[in-house]
């Protein structure tokens, strides 16, 4: 069967990635969106004829325009735009691999159009996974993970019954710094935090890796996508990145998925589920590697995953304000406007700052959002 889809996030690694696999298995690709890459933007919606194409930052819409002159494409700009392409029930997927609290109103409006969604935005589940889940339930749209971890979790479901699940033993490869103390870290700088050793991200999602925030993210998503209590989802350090995730059952069995560390078995999997096809990545050769190892990660150093843990324990909308409080904090941090461990110290704090309340709405998500911010703010300026 023909599958159309539309990518937001076209131009960073999941876009281009999720790219390569609608052309090298036919899928058609309607609509491409990214924040302010104008050139390679210009240059995927000429060589994939698209229909639309979307610059978030509006004011690039006319170097859009001039790059495409003489096409016969659409050109929207901003959250309009991102919410017009999600809403174009035509496409059969959206694939939302945009950075940050932008990609949640385009997820709950691809949902309302009924189409599913390949998910690659953890602030969408973060900050609003109860609206996201209900949602899809009510308009039987299936939610396919494109993260690593998530995908090889759901790989791992396959053929078993949930009821059968007794917890899921989700794998971090600990990123730079992990077996590092907290005096170690004092004075790390951006270059280095930017330095993943397995894999090619943004810059945004790479500084979370180095601080384990990350895998809090993940934590939180897991919980949300295979309605999971915090107890049943055990966080294991996996430096190789070769096992991405297992699933334990209740007569003891761990069935695990493997691969080498390549984006494009995730992204694969979601467009095509339920089928498997040749994909160009490597194969894995476990004698290559030799040895797996496996640690338990260090909750006291990396503040910022036992925050991510706490607020989902906590409910309401304390996930959505430690992952407010954290984008804040790593923009300053990039900044150089605050040290690699105060990320988080100030994740941890916003904790405290507020009191339990319930997110209902999407508007209740933008609110606390934006108190997180602000009280980041209010520390750093």
């Amino acid at each position: 069967m023909k599958k159309t889809i539309s990518i937001l996030g076209s131009t960073g690694s999941i876009g281009t990635q999720a790219i390569e696999v609608a052309q090298k298995h036919g899928i058609q690709i309607n609509a491409l969106a990214a924040n302010r890459n104008t050139k390679l933007l210009a240059k995927q919606c000429i060589e994939n004829n698209v229909k639309t194409a979307c610059i978030f930052d509006e004011g690039l819409y006319q170097e859009l325009k001039e790059l495409l002159e003489g096409r016969n494409i659409k050109i929207l700009t901003g959250m309009d735009g991102l919410c017009e392409i999600a809403a174009d029930n035509t496409d059969d997927m959206m694939v939302n691999s945009v950075v940050g609290m932008v990609g949640l109103l385009p997820t709950l409006t691809a949902i309302k159009s009924g189409k599913d969604i390949a998910l690659a935005n953890k602030e969408t589940l973060v900050a609003g996974g109860n609206l996201v889940m209900n949602l899809a339930k009510q308009m039987n749209v299936k939610i396919y993970t494109v993260d690593s971890e998530h995908s090889a979790i759901f790989q791992c479901l396959q053929g078993n019954k949930r009821s059968q699940l007794k917890k899921i033993l989700l794998t971090a490869s600990g990123g730079p710094f992990f077996g590092k103390t907290a005096h170690e870290l004092k004075n790390v700088t951006i270059e280095q935090a930017l330095n993943h050793p397995n894999w090619s991200m943004g810059n945004k999602i790479t500084i979370d890796s180095s601080t384990l925030m990350n895998k809090g993210l993940e934590f939180i998503e897991a919980k949300w996508l295979f309605d999971l209590t915090p107890d049943q989802i055990e966080i294991i350090v996996h430096r190789q990145s070769v096992l991405h995730s297992a699933v334990e059952y209740n007569d003891n069995s761990v069935i695990a998925q493997m691969g080498v560390p390549d984006m494009k078995i995730p992204i694969q999997y979601a467009l095509l589920y339920p089928e498997r096809m040749e994909c160009s990545c490597q194969r894995l050769s476990l004698t290559d590697y030799g040895t797996l190892t496996f640690e338990n990660p260090d909750y006291e150093t990396f503040k910022c995953l036992s925050a991510c843990i706490e607020a989902i324990s906590r409910g309401g909308a304390y996930p959505c304000i430690v992952n407010g409080a954290n984008e804040e904090a790593v923009g300053h941090f990039l900044k150089g406007k605050i040290g690699f461990l105060d990320i988080g110290e100030i994740v941890s704090q916003s904790l405290d700052k507020f009191g339990f309340n319930e997110i209902t709405s999407y508007e209740d998500v933008i609110e606390f959002d934006r108190a997180a911010r602000d009280f980041v703010n209010s520390r750093v300026l």
